[in-house]
């Protein structure tokens, strides 16, 4: 493990529209603060980079926006939002986008995704955009989006770094929310100490941790949520490579205890 590392996050991105070249702004946003893709930067020769990149722009670039007035709503999504005073439309799109609801209490939808995520309101947002009555959806592949632009910023500047898109979750037990991975490219997205002995010589069996959650929560707090800071460079950890991907994370139906 490296005993140091920096997240630096990246200034001065355009504003975000569909079908703009994400991987162009990105690489530009990169040389405006003088850095170069793939360098060590004197922390510790050998490894690589980690672009975290926040939902929002990727949703926003490839045009996953919904305008509601094109929406009309079902009458279940009329009498939840008439009961907790929210707008119907966007209760429907939640709707849509949601293949199971796991609970709806307290004005709010807890749903899974057809990625297999849990989450509220099934990843809709309505901020941080500019049109009044647009709300954003996830990407439709995640994971797709994040090889994608890893492919394009290859193409650019001859090297791939790792991507994970991250976005904003909740937690069932803890109040306060965090970022975690949901889309990743070219890191295993777990590291797995299972069978491996502790400090102590005893074996563990359970041990494998969320790196991509983990790389996620942190970058965040260098881009925060008022900033306008959209994607981070992660440098200096040292990371297994592979084609990575978010089923890593997400938890098989039949080890679920809570399903």
């Amino acid at each position: 493990m490296a005993s140091e590392m920096r997240i630096i996050g990246l200034r001065g991105l355009p504003d975000i529209t569909p079908g703009l070249d994400l991987a162009t702004a990105i690489t530009e946003a990169v040389k405006t603060q003088g850095l170069t893709l793939g360098s060590d930067d004197g922390i510790d020769d050998g490894i690589d980079d980690i672009l975290v990149v926040t939902q929002k722009v990727i949703s926003k670039s490839e045009g996953r926006l919904v305008d509601l007035r094109t929406v009309t709503p079902s009458p279940f999504a009329e009498q939840f939002a008439l009961k907790y005073d929210k707008d119907p439309r966007v209760v429907e799109v939640v709707l849509r986008e949601s293949r199971r609801i796991v609970k709806m209490d307290q004005g709010t939808i807890i749903s899974e995704t057809h990625h297999g995520f849990v989450c509220a309101n099934a990843g809709v947002d309505e901020s941080n955009l500019k049109d009044e009555g647009t709300v954003a959806l996830l990407p439709e592949d995640s994971d797709l989006s994040a090889r994608k632009l890893r492919s394009a910023i290859g193409t650019l500047t001859g090297y791939e770094p790792a991507i994970i898109i991250s976005d904003t979750f909740g937690r069932p037990w803890r109040d306060g929310l965090v970022d975690v991975a949901i889309g990743v490219a070219g890191m295993e997205a777990l590291r797995d100490y299972r069978d491996l002995a502790d400090t102590e010589g005893r074996i563990m069996k359970v041990t494998a941790v969320a790196i991509a959650d983990e790389l996620a929560s942190a970058a965040e707090l260098v881009m925060g949520k008022l900033d306008k800071v959209p994607v981070a460079l992660v440098r200096g950890y040292s990371y297994t490579k592979g084609e990575g991907g978010i089923g890593q994370l997400i938890r098989p139906p039949e080890k679920d205890l809570f399903r």
